[in-house]
């Protein structure tokens, strides 16, 4: 059995009795052989390392995100139906005939809880991109998923791409942060846009009111047609059943069975003929149905974005009119000794929102909704108010849901507002002088 270097130099240094020790040799060999020793470890520890670390390891589960990226994926990388669907399955209360802004919220809430049904949600996310997911798992580092990414940014492919690369098994925490940044930007030029759709309104409706007579005019020429040829079918079948009736007590000849036989063929011909245009006449109506539900859809939303605006812009002219007639008051407006608490807005928004609600005989308080304000401080300054207002593009899922439970809870009535703009808050003051502040509370968000 060979004897390994280490003891042969322990060896040398110390078993020589006749022959007296070298240190500095036994120490240059000594260090020698650790070397050799480590070379051999290292070689043995990289052969190894695959079996111990595994070829792969698991996507990212959703609830293991961090919770303030639910909100972007809810939103992004699902549709509205299929969320609500979802939520029908899990017989989640109200799911059914919850507003999109609800149905949101609870997604949200949803997918933080593996328990409560966030499995059922990843594998909705997971099967509704799973094109997406296998072609970002192809890629195998940081700088290629990075790749990947902008790619699919500059294709306009977002949602699947988004969810692909946040549960990727590479990904970082400085690229989940680049592309939620990415996204989130997208949201705010996606609200920008939403001028543009309230002066394509008008143009929606008239398209839609085109769209309905261009169906219905279809629909009563495919119905004339059909009635025509069921009448050439049932005179053409008549006629043929005489002509075989006459023939019948004769036996009839070779050129007459010839004629007979070609009679029908060309019916059975013109018979699928037929067929075949109705059944291309009903997949076209068919078709037709479906845009016009996706117009009307449409045409809805953008109508109660309409009726928002005429309601801000109403509640703004009426204040424009009192100004211009020299009423320095509030006039309409008066809310005095009324306690407002506004959750929510931007920081520099607040001291404008503050005058204008103090210039209306309120008293203001403000929350942010938990940015730096403790949420525990929301159901005290709730029960001190008389009313709450909160812009819903500018607020917390968690700060809403806390705000519709207190509310719900002291019997005090909240206005959701639609941006945190001085008009829309201009609006919802409006709408607290007219309805008062013993009402039930409006769920409708604006």
């Amino acid at each position: 059995m060979p004897v390994s270097p280490l003891p042969q130099v322990m060896s040398s240094v110390f078993g020589g009795v006749s022959r007296p020790p070298r240190p500095a040799d036994a120490l240059a060999d000594l260090r020698a052989d650790l070397r050799t020793d480590l070379r051999t470890a290292d070689a043995i520890a990289a052969r190894i390392a695959p079996a111990l670390v595994g070829p792969h390891r698991r996507r990212t589960a959703i609830w293991d995100l961090h919770n303030s990226l639910h909100c972007s994926i809810v939103g992004t990388c699902l549709s509205t139906e299929e969320l609500r669907r979802l939520l029908v399955k899990l017989e989640v209360a109200g799911a059914g005939t919850a507003n999109d802004h609800d149905l949101h919220m609870l997604g949200v809430m949803l997918a933080g809880r593996p328990l409560a049904g966030a499995k059922l949600l990843q594998k909705a996310l997971d099967r509704r991109h799973a094109a997406a997911i296998k072609q970002a798992d192809r890629v195998k580092d940081v700088p290629g998923l990075v790749a990947h990414w902008e790619d699919a940014l500059a294709r306009g492919d977002i949602p699947g791409a988004y969810w692909a690369v946040l549960t990727h098994t590479v990904a970082t925490d400085d690229l989940v942060r680049r592309v939620f940044g990415d996204v989130h930007m997208l949201s705010h030029l996606v609200g920008a846009a939403n001028r543009a759709d309230i002066r394509r309104l008008r143009a929606l409706e008239a398209e839609n009111a085109a769209l309905t007579a261009k169906i219905e005019k279809q629909q009563r020429q495919l119905r004339d047609g059909f009635v025509a040829r069921d009448a050439t079918i049932r005179a053409l079948r008549e006629s043929l059943g005489r002509a075989l009736a006459r023939e019948a007590p004769s036996a009839p000849a070779a050129g007459d069975d010839r004629l007979a036989r070609d009679a029908m063929a060309e019916l059975e011909t013109r018979l699928n003929r037929e067929i075949g245009r109705r059944e291309r006449a009903d997949g076209r109506l068919a078709e037709l149905a479906a845009a016009l539900q996706v117009a009307e859809k449409a045409g809805q939303r953008a109508a109660r974005g309409h009726a928002a605006l005429m309601r801000e812009l109403a509640a703004v002219e009426t204040r424009l009119e009192g100004l211009l007639s020299g009423d320095s008051g509030v006039g309409d407006f008066d809310l005095t000794g009324t306690q407002i608490l506004y959750v929510g807005a931007r920081a520099h928004q607040v001291p404008q929102l503050k005058a204008l609600i103090e210039r209306m005989g309120a008293a203001f308080m403000h929350h942010d909704g938990g940015v730096e304000h403790s949420p525990t401080l929301l159901p005290g300054l709730v029960g001190r108010a008389d009313a709450v207002l909160f812009p819903v593009d500018c607020i917390s899922h968690l700060a809403v849901a806390t705000i519709k439970r207190q509310c719900r809870q002291a019997g005090k009535r909240y206005f959701p507002l639609r941006t945190a703009s001085l008009a829309s808050c201009l609006s919802g003051l409006a709408r607290l002088r007219e309805h008062g502040m013993a009402a039930a509370p409006d769920l409708s968000v604006t």
